[in-house]
């Protein structure tokens, strides 16, 4: 693929996260999006066969920043707390800086569009968890330390909190922010959150 067409996909695909910030709550056509690119909806299609796929290659820009970074911070932290901290923090980062990509998140930019982009959502979520399960289920191993309710209950809760803070963002027009209060929060809601298993001695 040529850098010129690399570079009118993500110029395409810049103008759809920009115009999903600027009007939240309204639906992108592919008229209005071609007129914000400066190009014929005809141009449009010989990239994207459909705003499907435009959708798809913004889901593909978050999935890959996302856990492209988890990896990092799997490798950079061993402890199982700061690595959970870590993860959802990054996710609240990353919709703080995205806000038009966020409403692709909350499924609020989806409406009537496939059902195939609201599965890779949930997809999408559904491998944020098991991350977040997988750093729970390794802390017994490696720190002698469980959670005080199931692993996927524990899971289910962290992730929870997040996306409650990504909705109000949402919600709100972008204007609360998902990292405001989360330093404080984050301590309340981990307190308690582990307790020592038995070692055999």
């Amino acid at each position: 693929m040529s850098n010129e067409k690399i570079n009118r996909r993500q110029q395409i695909l810049e103008a759809l996260a920009h115009m999903l910030e600027a009007s939240p709550g309204s639906r992108i056509t592919t008229a209005a999006l071609a007129r914000e690119v400066g190009v014929s909806e005809a141009a449009l299609y010989r990239h994207f066969p459909s705003k499907s796929k435009m959708f798809e290659g913004l889901i593909e820009f978050i999935e890959e920043t996302i856990f492209s970074r988890i990896a990092l911070i799997m490798e950079d932290e061993p402890q199982a707390l700061a690595r959970c901290h870590k993860i959802l923090h990054l996710l609240l980062a990353f919709c703080e800086r995205n806000p038009g990509i966020t409403r692709i998140l909350t499924g609020d930019a989806l409406t009537g569009e496939t059902e195939r982009l609201r599965a890779r959502i949930l997809q999408l979520f559904d491998r944020l968890e098991t991350q977040l399960k997988q750093v729970l289920r390794e802390a017994e191993l490696r720190e002698q330390q469980r959670p005080s309710i199931p692993v996927g209950s524990a899971a289910s809760l962290l992730l929870a909190a997040a996306e409650g803070r990504i909705m109000q963002y949402v919600r709100s027009g972008f204007k609360r922010r998902p990292t405001e209060y989360w330093a404080e929060q984050w301590p309340v809601l981990v307190q308690g959150f582990f307790r020592e298993t038995a070692t055999v001695g």
